[in-house]
């Protein structure tokens, strides 16, 4: 996403990652300022991207004490981009708020080529004036972008995405799978599946990289063990059961346990394959 802001002309003023080194590399890279604290980032910027990995971490960039974004945040507009618990988006917005700040959901349903060329499917929540003020640079990452609703409502749609996607890549993996111990011929099956009912994106994206084994991370297990468990706690929250979704999950859970978090979501073929890992 900095990259590609930065090709569009803007001027990045600040790079912190939890990974320090790696921030060094994309400053020097975009001309930006690598920061080792966060309070630094708010300084030097007026709008601030956050992508992190879940919710405690999002809570603890943006922490009413110590060292936060939040500080001197008046003025500053965050745009937060991680798939998160709805109500932590809310509790985002609370503080901002608190400190003189505005915030914005900003949830992904792509992955990192669409990120690098701008071709971001992004759904926002928060406030209808945050979100026309920020959506000319919004523009410049996206190309389909959603105002959804008030704080939390984009990250209920993004949980929902999610939990659909990663039932469509559990069902394709244990149809391919199901095809290899048959004997069939995958490029054949792969090429019915995409002329019929069976067809979804998920099988453009993952059902060859499922047959090849070639599980290189552009979405992890792991998180897709974690949003799965966002949608199926909502869900509960509604008085609902949802036995695909739930199924998913703990399939997606038996790869972490199993060490297997940190491949791409495709690698739950790993499962239901003949004679692979388990």
């Amino acid at each position: 996403m900095a990259r590609r802001l930065k090709d569009c002309g803007c001027d990045l003023a600040a790079v912190y990652d939890a990974d320090a080194a790696g921030a060094r590399r994309l400053a020097g890279e975009i001309g930006a300022e690598p920061c080792t604290v966060l309070a630094q980032v708010t300084a030097r910027a007026d709008i601030i991207f956050t992508v992190v990995s879940d919710d405690a971490a999002q809570l603890q960039v943006f922490a009413e004490s110590g060292d936060s974004l939040l500080t001197a945040a008046r003025g500053k507009i965050f745009i937060n981009c991680a798939t998160l618990t709805p109500a932590v988006h809310v509790e985002v917005e609370r503080r901002a708020r608190k400190a003189g700040a505005l915030s914005l959901e900003g949830c992904m349903a792509s992955s990192i080529p669409q990120a690098r060329n701008g071709t971001l499917y992004l759904m926002c929540g928060g406030e209808r004036a945050t979100f026309d003020r920020v959506r000319p640079i919004l523009e410049k990452l996206s190309s389909q972008l959603r105002y959804i609703g008030p704080a939390g409502c984009a990250a209920q749609v993004k949980a929902l995405v999610n939990m659909v996607m990663n039932c469509n890549t559990a069902a394709l993996a244990e149809g391919l799978g199901l095809g290899q111990a048959l004997g069939l011929d995958l490029n054949m099956l792969r090429e019915v599946f995409a002329q019929t009912g069976a067809n979804s994106q998920v099988l453009k994206t993952d059902g060859e990289d499922m047959q090849n084994r070639a599980h290189d991370c552009f979405f992890s297990a792991a998180h897709a063990a974690k949003d799965s468990g966002i949608a199926c706690q909502l869900a509960l929250d509604c008085g609902l059961k949802l036995p695909l979704a739930r199924a998913t999950k703990e399939q997606y859970d038996r790869m972490v346990a199993s060490g297997l978090g940190g491949l791409d979501k495709s690698g739950i073929a790993e499962l239901t394959f003949p004679n692979r890992h388990i």
